[in-house]
């Protein structure tokens, strides 16, 4: 009899043991090793260069507004709301663009191909301007250059996994992250993964949250587009994945490990 009370005693302690695992906070804070008024050295800028595919808008414009839409696309009108046919809200309109071709090219009005493959948004206003000064076909161009499709995405243990558009020319990790609603709290700090296509290839970079220097100092602080960035789940999220197929979560596994417990508190009973 004693050996029977000891074993259920034993199964009862092993069970709450799992149950306290399950619920065990891991390390969550990030940059733990960032001291205040020590400057970290932030990886050298990336900014995010046009490749084959890339959909981009150019808009020029010039004292003599005639002459400088011969080189502007056309405003597309897209109608929301439709109906059977019928619209049953206002039109939106949206600038034209252009799509890189694989030669890395664009076809621009008047002037012809282009190309772009390679360059920044700055470059690529600046090389459109100069060929429509030395060409002498605009004499005082502005020339506007907007990212249309470009984007990264987000997965893994985030609030907001998705896909979210690059904006601007420097768009950093920690961006990213904000956008995504921060990591939740099972995401591990320590091992959020970027992927990035190179030269056709697929490169996987480790980047870890709770080392400052190693964060900022990463090849991809600077996110380029189609960028992948993913975020493992902690131990404790592995835990509690499932348990005999019933998630932590839900009513079935706190209802089996309460009966579990009731059935065990009753033999030991029985067994005194």
């Amino acid at each position: 009899m004693k050996r029977i009370k000891t074993y259920y005693v034993l199964v009862l302690i092993i069970a709450v043991a799992c149950f306290s695992s399950c619920m065990s906070v891991g390390k969550i804070s990030y940059f733990q090793d960032l001291e205040p008024g020590v400057a970290e050295q932030i990886a050298v800028p990336l900014e995010i260069k046009v490749r084959p595919n890339d959909k981009i808008s150019i808009v020029v414009n010039s004292k003599d507004a005639e002459l400088s839409n011969l080189f502007n696309l056309p405003i597309v009108s897209h109608r929301i709301g439709m109906s059977s046919g019928v619209s049953q809200s206002s039109g939106s309109q949206q600038i034209s663009g252009y799509t890189v071709d694989e030669q890395g090219d664009i076809d621009f009005p008047v002037v012809g191909k282009v190309h772009v493959e390679g360059l920044t948004r700055t470059e690529i206003a600046a090389h459109i301007k100069h060929t429509l000064i030395t060409g002498d076909l605009v004499k005082d161009p502005v020339v506007t250059v907007e990212f249309m499709n470009l984007s990264f995405s987000v997965l893994g243990e985030v609030n907001r996994p998705g896909r979210f558009a690059i904006d601007r020319d420097r768009m950093t990790l920690l961006d990213a992250i904000g956008m995504a609603g921060d990591l939740t709290i099972y995401g591990k700090r320590e091992t959020v993964y970027v992927l990035r296509e190179e030269q056709g290839v697929q490169v996987p970079y480790r980047v870890d949250l709770t080392s400052a220097g190693q964060f900022y100092s990463s090849p991809v602080y600077y996110l380029q587009q189609n960028d992948v960035v993913y975020v493992e789940p902690n131990t404790v999220r592995a835990r509690q994945s499932t348990v005999n197929g019933n998630n932590v979560r839900s009513t079935s596994f706190w209802i089996s490990l309460a009966s579990l417990l009731t059935s065990i508190a009753v033999l030991v009973v029985r067994v005194k």
